[in-house]
């Protein structure tokens, strides 16, 4: 939603050596509803907007010591400064002094004595192309954010997972470092659903989903909603012993949960879930999905084993929880 535009929102820096000029500037800048800080030379006017962080600034160009066109450059020069509006405000209207001002990196000019209405205007107008900026950027932010996150559970979602796969087996190749994915599935969800209901079911989800957000070890492990009930953690720099202890951790977590689950289950009365595992170098030659179909195939032994169980793609064959020792 669109958050108009409210001129007490906006801070204002007038550097002015004349006090009386910058008590009358900073007074009608009050009067149109805006916050106000003066300065009267540049060095001040740099510390107060390290301190402050105005959003304009209003700049003289003749004070004695440091002259508004070298304040201006020093200013914009300053860490997240180079976006701020300057206003340049001098009695030299000459074509040097203009050339100067926009050089130095003056955002607009006006010239002394100033006329109001129309110094007025334009403040309003940069304070209003910056606030249009602003909330364009927090848009493309949120667009970007949805484009990357399941609305359900608040993890990635499968297009970013495909995207960050890419990444790390990439980066698997030019490292030579392991890269490791763990596939993860709910176990009976459709029967959940059935039990309890979709509501139950989205709640459900929501919960696994934290408990994986809490399992992974670092913050460089991505974790996904693959699809439906499933999901997946794309684990960098990991092996396999590594990925399996983070498998371990996760179905753990899941059991301390202890989320009811009666609806014509063998016999483990909760929520349980299966993990296919895999791990590998990648090589040039190779495709990222190999790595998915891999973990895909230990996913489908750990379900044909009984489920609630962990199972491993290594060496080209799955291995089941009993034959891993680490398992």
């Amino acid at each position: 939603m669109s958050i108009p535009f409210q001129p007490e929102s906006f801070l204002i820096l007038v550097v002015e050596d004349d006090r009386l000029s910058r008590e009358i500037l900073c007074r009608a800048l009050i009067a149109e509803g805006y916050r106000v800080v003066g300065a009267c030379n540049g060095e001040e006017c740099l510390s107060i907007y390290q301190q402050q962080h105005p959003n304009l600034v209003l700049l003289d160009a003749m004070m004695p010591t440091m002259n508004g066109f070298d304040c201006c450059s020093q200013l914009l020069a300053l860490p997240n400064a180079a976006q701020t509006p300057v206003i340049m405000v001098t009695g030299l209207e000459d074509t040097a002094s203009v050339d100067w001002a926009f050089d130095a990196g003056a955002t607009d000019y006006v010239t002394k004595p100033i006329h109001w209405p129309i110094l007025r205007r334009r403040v309003r107008n940069l304070l209003e192309k910056r606030h249009f900026y602003q909330q364009l950027e927090q848009a493309n932010q949120q667009l970007q954010q949805q484009a990357i996150v399941d609305g359900l559970t608040g993890l990635a979602n499968r297009r970013y997972f495909d995207e960050c796969l890419q990444r790390e087996w990439k980066r698997s190749i030019r490292d030579r470092i392991n890269v490791s994915l763990i596939l993860l599935d709910i176990d009976y969800f459709k029967a959940y659903n059935d039990t309890y209901g979709h509501p139950a079911g989205d709640r459900c989800l929501q919960r696994v989903a934290q408990t994986l957000q809490r399992s992974a070890k670092r913050a460089t492990d991505i974790i996904a909603r693959y699809g439906g009930e499933e999901f997946a953690m794309i684990l960098p720099s990991t092996g396999l012993d590594g990925a399996i202890e983070v498998a371990s951790m996760v179905q753990a977590n899941i059991q301390a949960l202890a989320i009811p689950h009666t609806g014509g289950l063998p016999a483990y009365g909760q929520v349980t879930i299966s993990q296919g595992i895999a791990s590998t170098i990648a090589h040039r030659d190779g495709q990222s999905s190999a790595l998915i179909q891999w973990a895909d195939k230990a996913l489908y032994h750990a379900k044909h084993m009984g489920r609630n169980a962990i199972a491993v793609y290594s060496a080209g064959q799955v291995i089941s929880p009993t034959a891993y020792p680490h398992l």
